[in-house]
């Protein structure tokens, strides 16, 4: 009997802690299941986009070496990455420029540009904007201001 009661007590405590990884707000045993199911769909798809985005990446940069460009939604804003093999005088503006478009503030951000360029950025809305901006609409901001910078630089 109480190797039962120790069994359910563990099992509960498991549950618990999914619910905790999960973000899950579900109460009951099935719930918390299905949230951490979805959880777990949601980081396949991150993962085949990303792995997609380097593909694309690595065939696009054998014939033109152009920046890699991530974005991930954090509870409140952006994980914005851009990386190049090769240093980009003037890029930094134009992404910054396209932020300010978007109604994003720079929360937080390393850059280098020495030998290459790298810019790890977390990026908030605006609270004033009524509505909220998709993660893929501001890649598509940041590619867009890295190919206008890379037309202006030709």
């Amino acid at each position: 009997m109480v190797s039962r009661e120790h069994k359910r007590a563990a099992l509960h405590e498991k549950l618990q802690l999914l619910r905790s990884i999960t973000n899950s707000h579900a109460l009951n045993d099935n719930s918390i299941i299905i949230d951490a199911s979805k959880y777990i769909q949601e980081l396949k798809q991150k993962v085949e986009r990303l792995n997609h985005d380097i593909t694309t990446a690595r065939t696009s940069s054998d014939q033109n070496p152009s920046p890699v460009v991530t974005v991930t939604t954090l509870e409140k804003g952006y994980l914005i990455n851009v990386l190049s093999e090769k240093s980009c005088p003037g890029l930094l503006v134009s992404i910054l420029e396209a932020f300010e478009e978007l109604g994003l503030t720079v929360l937080e951000a390393r850059v280098s540009c020495a030998d290459s360029f790298r810019l790890k950025a977390v990026g908030g809305e605006d609270e004033e904007q009524g509505e909220s901006i998709d993660a893929q609409v501001v890649k598509q901001a940041v590619v867009q201001a890295i190919k206008n910078w890379s037309e202006s630089t030709e």
